[in-house]
């Protein structure tokens, strides 16, 4: 019983409607209501305030010849001087944006406010009206009525300050009539409390009308201001929040901080369990990541993988640390989907205001340019962004730019690294590469170009071009001789990649078989869950497959059972130390002689030394790759390499 009358007060003092019958929200929706609630109360204040000033001042002045006027002037300097104080106060906080979400602490220090005015006002006719003349007594009626008037109007939405503002002025009226026998008092006293029951009886009517009227409007914008998986605020609303953090940055200096975060791996989740469990992914993640923010801010989903926070009023810095490692922590558990376990992961990017900018533009891209070099160090990440990182980004936009039309500009092209039968000492293909020859940066390496490229989308274009040029290229060679050619992750995700390698094989008049396409481990665990159908189908059209830097992965042998490779190809690194470390040479070994139990060929990349190519040959490996053997070089020193009078003597014995 205690426990529920101690609820019942502290909604009654915070202004929640319910406790007088009214309609009954959560939390969320009551904290926007008493933000409502709250403007409409500062927009009135500097009036009422002012009013008030003007009322005290009229009251000393009409009881200037009372026994009482020193106690009166007295009086009217005070509450004159803190309606003043007040009302320059609630001007200010009117130039601030209108905040989204009020306490109820708030409302309750707004209850205390309005009973202390009220009180104030209340001594009037008990103190002065006895010993006033007529004139000074009809002021007094004036001034009590008008104070009534004038509250219900400020706290017309908010009854219980309404009430806590008239009951002082209604019992001290009460108490002033009470003392006098003269009838006209009486009536008085009679029309003060129907004046009073008709003003209360529109503020509930007005205040419940109201709520009912936020809450439909509240309502209304959810299905524009809320993203309709997550529940969450979306890009909208996210931005909303950002610009009146702006605007009470420029008005008040108030700072803030903004936290950008990315999911990591969640494609490969969309892609391995389907997009109805990515789906309860990001529901799940949602619960967790706004149960780590602070009370009246929201994480905002802004994009498919993409969450954001606008940090209100930030203390220092380590405030917004501490909220992105919360969000960091709230992956450590597993998430339950489908009766499966997933594991996720994040990383997040930070800003402050104004350090890192004070427009939109500059605060998002910030944010942007530190989530990328969080992601580039790993999942689990947390950046600061820094004034490196921007040149940086600027610099890595600028090559963005140029690389979009290289294509266009003939930047683009290809040379060509030989592979080597041992068994028959001859060249049986080429490992066609990518280059960009950049007009004013030169030759840029493809490890600075290409996962731009994968970012962006340019991959599929370029991978298009690739394709074309190698076996256009490919038509001028002999029969016997096999072009291979790199895929990309983000290839597999274009479903006319397909279409492309028909029409390039048709345009260049060339059989299926001679073109090879090489892929990652690496690529297939991270990037695509489900690459065992485009695999196939490559496979059914004639084009055969290859496995690049086998051995670096976590599941090769997975792989090579379920998917139709035709070929592996052992990493360099194993290559390079073979000769040195036993554990490499006995993983060399038993690769070569698990592809041969598969029936699968297999390439050793990175022969450097006779010596390599020595034990290469004794453990009768199949194809050879490195410097040794042959660097890239372009289409027209290909034919050369393929004369046999012109072949190295290396490839013999």
């Amino acid at each position: 019983m205690r426990t529920q009358l101690t609820s019942y007060l502290a909604r009654l003092f915070a202004g929640d409607l319910s406790a007088f019958g009214g309609p009954a929200t959560d939390e969320a929706v009551a904290g926007h209501i008493r933000a409502e609630q709250m403007s409409l109360v500062l927009g009135y204040s500097v009036g009422i305030m002012l009013a008030n000033a003007c009322n005290a001042a009229v009251l000393a002045i009409a009881l200037w010849n009372s026994p009482d006027w020193t106690l009166a002037l007295a009086w009217a300097v005070v509450v004159a001087g803190a309606a003043i104080a007040f009302g320059l106060q609630s001007h200010a906080s009117r130039r601030i944006t209108k905040p989204q979400f009020v306490s109820r602490r708030a409302v309750q220090r707004l209850v205390r406010n309005a009973f202390l005015l009220g009180t104030a006002w209340g001594i009037v006719p008990v103190a002065f009206f006895a010993n006033a003349e007529t004139g000074g007594k009809l002021v007094i009626t004036c001034l009590c009525s008008g104070m009534l008037a004038g509250g219900a109007l400020a706290f017309a939405t908010i009854p219980i300050a309404a009430i806590a503002f008239t009951f002082p002025l209604f019992l001290g009226i009460a108490i002033c009539l009470g003392r006098s026998d003269d009838v006209a008092y009486l009536l008085i006293a009679i029309l003060v409390v129907v004046y009073g029951s008709v003003l209360l009886r529109g503020v509930f009517v007005n205040s419940f009308a109201f709520a009912r009227r936020v809450m439909r409007q509240i309502e209304t914008e959810c299905t524009v201001r809320q993203d309709p998986l997550t529940h969450l605020p979306n890009r909208f609303a996210f931005n909303e929040t950002l610009d009146a953090a702006l605007k009470r940055l420029a008005l008040s200096g108030e700072e803030f901080a903004v936290l950008l975060l990315d999911l990591d791996r969640f494609k490969e989740i969309n892609d391995k369990f389907g997009h109805p469990a990515g789906d309860e992914f990001l529901v799940q993640i949602a619960s967790r990541l706004q149960r780590c923010t602070r009370a009246a801010e929201h994480v905002a989903r802004i994009g498919g993988d993409e969450f954001a926070l606008v940090m209100a009023n930030l203390a220092r810095p380590e405030d917004a640390l501490e909220i992105a490692e919360r969000f960091v922590a709230a992956f450590a558990e597993p998430f339950t989907i489908e009766g499966r376990e997933i594991v996720g992961a994040t990383s997040v990017g930070i800003v402050l205001a104004p350090r890192d900018g004070n427009t939109t533009l500059d605060i998002m891209k910030n944010a942007d340019t530190a989530l990328y070099r969080a992601k580039k160090a790993g999942p689990g990440t947390v950046c600061f962004f820094e004034v490196s990182d921007d040149r940086a980004s600027r610099d890595r936009k600028a090559l963005q730019s140029d690389l979009e039309g290289a294509i266009a500009r003939n930047e683009l092209f290809l040379v060509y690294q030989p592979f080597l039968n041992l068994g028959e000492s001859r060249i049986t293909g080429f490992e066609a590469l990518l280059r960009w020859q950049h007009p004013s940066r030169g030759l840029v390496p493809p490890s600075e170009f290409i996962p731009i490229a994968e970012e962006t989308g340019l991959i599929h274009e370029i991978g298009e071009w690739v394709i074309r040029r190698a076996c256009a290229t490919l038509g001028d060679w002999p029969e016997e001789i096999r072009v291979a050619v790199n895929f990309s992750a983000a290839q597999f995700h274009n479903t006319g990649i397909l279409q492309t390698i028909v029409q390039a094989l048709a345009d260049a008049k060339i059989a299926p078989h001679r073109l090879e396409i090489e892929i990652t481990e690496s690529m297939l665990l991270s990037k695509y869950g489900s690459a065992a159908s485009i695999l196939n189908a490559l496979l059914q059209l004639g084009v055969t497959v290859a496995l690049d830097d086998f051995g670096t992965g976590f599941s090769s042998l997975t792989y090579l059972r379920k998917l139709p490779f035709s070929r592996i190809k052992i990493d360099q690194s194993f290559i390079r130390d073979m000769l040195a470390q036993p554990d490499c040479a006995a993983i060399v070994k038993s690769v070569i002689a698990l592809a041969r139990d598969l029936r699968i060929g297999v390439v050793a990349e990175g022969v450097e030394t006779a010596d390599q190519l020595e034990y290469l040959r004794q453990t009768q490996c199949d194809e050879v790759q490195g410097y040794l053997i042959g660097r890239p070089v372009t289409a027209e020193h290909v034919l050369a390499l393929l004369d046999p009078k012109k072949r190295r003597a290396t490839y013999a014995a």
